[in-house]
């Protein structure tokens, strides 16, 4: 190959360039005014969330990179950070309306805290299932939770709407109306839980696509049904037996306590797993002089100084000529 000089004479590249083969990028992106390289890697028999987790320790001890770059971490680990933040607000406003219609359904605040306990009931069986599957927790899951729930409330619903009837209907004693309201109510009980549970065997033993997203769903599913069907049955009546006698004591102040214990604990719980780290003024400087989105804007900022000065500058004129009868391809500009 030949340069051309301004002199018009031609010279070989060799004279004014070494020529070689070098190892580089296939692809050189840029992502907010920023070069980004990208390194890709598939999970298999790991949950993302504890991969990511190990990779992040591994590099922070590492220190490979220099001042200015920095780590983002993408993909399905970024796209599992948004459905948990949604999870997060998506779970406590489902057990608040399930808490809110079963209290406006029965206008009593004990018999909807009874029923409310087949949540966790229900939770412990999804749990153990997801553990002698070993599966990791997912958002699939979260969402069998959310699902494992209602059906869960809803067996709840038909043991204590059976046991205010037999008391409508005469029977006071408590516990024969217990064991009555318990035998009439056990088939439906077993029917809703196994109709439930036999309509997600299919996707428990799925292993076609989508098989990550549906087995997880399904397994949670199964196995809270399986744990909340046995305590309902077993645990409920007897709760509504211990709460119904007069002789119980008040558990008012209990019931307060532990909530408060649960507040405050958890929020001193949240303070120590996110410690504070002070930073002195020379520290932040620092930081923020290494930032290129700081250069970057502080360059727009100056880009818009400098269009504030041309504001009364006039634009060059320019005449445009059209002609209605040519079609849009013939039309010409001056």
């Amino acid at each position: 190959l030949y340069v051309a000089t301004n002199d018009g004479n031609q010279i070989p590249l060799s004279q004014v360039a070494t020529v070689s083969f070098k190892e580089g990028p296939a692809q050189i992106s840029r992502e907010e005014g920023k070069r980004r390289i990208v390194v890709g890697f598939n999970v298999k028999g790991r949950d993302v969330a504890s991969v990511v987790k190990e990779i992040q320790d591994k590099l922070v001890a590492a220190k490979i990179l220099p001042v200015g770059y920095y780590y983002t971490y993408g993909g399905t680990f970024e796209n599992l950070q948004q459905a948990s933040a949604r999870l997060k607000i998506a779970v406590p406003v489902a057990l608040a309306l399930i808490f809110l219609l079963l209290y406006f359904t029965f206008k009593s605040m004990k018999e909807a805290l009874l029923i409310f306990t087949a949540i966790p009931m229900s939770a412990i069986g999804g749990v153990f299932a997801l553990l002698i599957r070993g599966m990791p927790f997912s958002i699939s899951a979260g969402v069998g939770f959310i699902a494992l729930f209602g059906v869960a409330v809803l067996n709840g619903i038909v043991l204590i709407s059976t046991f205010n009837q037999l008391e409508k209907e005469g029977m006071k004693d408590i516990i024969p109306r217990v064991l009555e309201g318990t035998r009439i109510r056990l088939r439906p009980v077993l029917m809703t839980a196994s109709v439930a549970a036999l309509g997600f065997i299919p996707m428990a033993l799925s292993t076609g696509a989508g098989a990550e997203v549906q087995k997880p769903l399904a397994t949670v599913v199964i196995g809270g049904l399986i744990s909340a069907t046995f305590l309902t049955l077993v645990v409920l009546p007897l709760l509504y037996i211990i709460f119904s006698t007069k002789r119980k004591r008040n558990m008012k102040p209990l019931v307060v306590s532990i909530l408060l214990l649960c507040i405050f604990g958890f929020s001193n719980s949240s303070r120590a797993q996110q410690p504070l780290k002070r930073l002195s003024i020379s520290e932040v400087t620092t930081m923020a002089g290494n930032n290129l989105q700081f250069a970057i804007n502080k360059e727009q900022i100056n880009k818009g100084s400098v269009q504030v000065q041309t504001a009364t500058i006039f634009p060059k004129t320019g005449v445009f000529a059209e002609n209605e009868d040519m079609r849009p391809s013939d039309k010409t500009g001056i």
